[in-house]
């Protein structure tokens, strides 16, 4: 069966995104590239609306300047790492749930007007390799109501933000989580990797 995996930054406080959208919440580190690039079987990624519009206006172009894709966390750093993710993410097949989009035209992109859980189960048994969620708070939130996360990633910074946006919201009750791995990084950034409890 496909899993679904959650990958996000997050502030040490607990946000995902500052309250304007803004992505403040993410200390730039090759080295998580480079670990994000190494994912072994994913082959699709799953977005809300804003979080797919936000990455069809960067990296389809990203390749374009010859001195290497800009970092979209921050424009002034440039890494063999971020292009090879912009391939990947290029790449790999791109479902977007939104109601308000009548079409999408970024290469390997379908559109979606309902998020359904049912549909959701059924792409889980689809063959192919696994899906991720980046960003995309809303998604996350329904699929973790509906039990059809597999995996949360975070990528947590040091970095406090005093307020923000947090991923997960309205979800009826709590989740408890078992720990799977916390690796820290040279940046001050830790991956945790979480699984629902059984």
């Amino acid at each position: 069966m496909r899993r679904i995996v959650t990958f996000n930054n997050v502030s040490a406080d607990g946000y995902f995104s500052a309250a304007d959208g803004g992505l403040q919440c993410a200390v730039p580190d090759d080295e998580i590239y480079k670990a994000a690039a190494e994912r072994p079987g994913i082959d699709t990624m799953l977005f809300g609306r804003r979080t797919y519009e936000m990455f069809e206006s960067f990296w389809p172009h990203a390749l374009d300047d010859s001195a290497g894709p800009a970092d979209p966390h921050d424009a002034r750093r440039r890494s063999p790492a971020v292009r090879n993710q912009a391939i990947w993410i290029n790449e790999t097949v791109k479902v977007v749930f939104s109601r308000t989009r009548k079409e999408v035209t970024w290469k390997n992109s379908r559109l979606l007007h309902e998020l359904n859980p049912e549909e959701i189960a059924a792409m889980k048994n689809q063959p192919g390799q696994d899906m991720i969620i980046f960003g995309s708070g809303s998604i996350v939130s329904q699929l973790t109501e509906h039990g059809l996360i597999d995996e949360y990633q975070f990528v947590v910074a040091p970095v406090l933000l005093g307020n923000g946006r947090s991923l997960i919201s309205g979800v009826a009750k709590s989740l408890r989580l078992d720990l799977l791995e916390a690796r820290p990084f040279a940046s001050g950034n830790v991956m945790l990797r979480y699984a629902p409890r059984k």
